[in-house]
């Protein structure tokens, strides 16, 4: 999966809301499409994201667990990463 971190993106300062999920345009959506196979686009994943109300919740708290996988608040596990070497 090679995506990159939108221009500006960083981690949000503060955690996620309790009850951000119920909100989430994902959860109206192909599970599917946020875990993808290997090498598989995430190009439409990522358009639902940014288009998403919860983007910042869903974002901290997949910063907050380093191991999950799966696109993220617009992300790739490799995207945060990356945003956790900058903060």
């Amino acid at each position: 999966m090679k995506t990159t971190v939108r221009a500006g993106a960083s981690a949000p300062a503060a955690g996620p809301r309790p009850g951000w999920q119920t909100d989430a345009l994902c959860a109206q959506t192909d599970p599917d499409l946020f875990h993808p196979a290997v090498d598989k686009p995430v190009r439409e994943a990522k358009r639902i994201c940014a288009a998403c109300p919860v983007r910042d919740d869903c974002l901290a708290y997949a910063l907050a667990r380093p191991d999950i996988q799966g696109i993220w608040g617009g992300t790739t596990a490799r995207d945060r990463g990356r945003l956790r070497k900058h903060e």
